[in-house]
């Protein structure tokens, strides 16, 4: 089997279930950060959102040559 010479290139769903895991670890990290330093429940929520798309965001910028 072929493998890509770039190792940030890689198929649709390699780039998928990457981005689920990416998504759930950054939004648990976020999400109970905001709990621990004392948020309401409501506002933990969001912070989970963003942190989950941040971490997306971050795994999947592409490498400068």
């Amino acid at each position: 089997m072929n493998q890509p010479k770039d190792s940030y290139s890689s198929c649709a769903f390699c780039r998928f279930m990457r981005s689920l895991a990416f998504s759930a670890i950054g939004g648990g990290v976020a999400g109970y950060s905001a709990l621990w330093l004392g948020m309401e429940r409501q506002n933990a929520i969001i912070v989970a959102f963003f942190g989950a798309m941040g971490a997306v965001i971050w795994i999947s910028r592409k490498k400068q040559q």
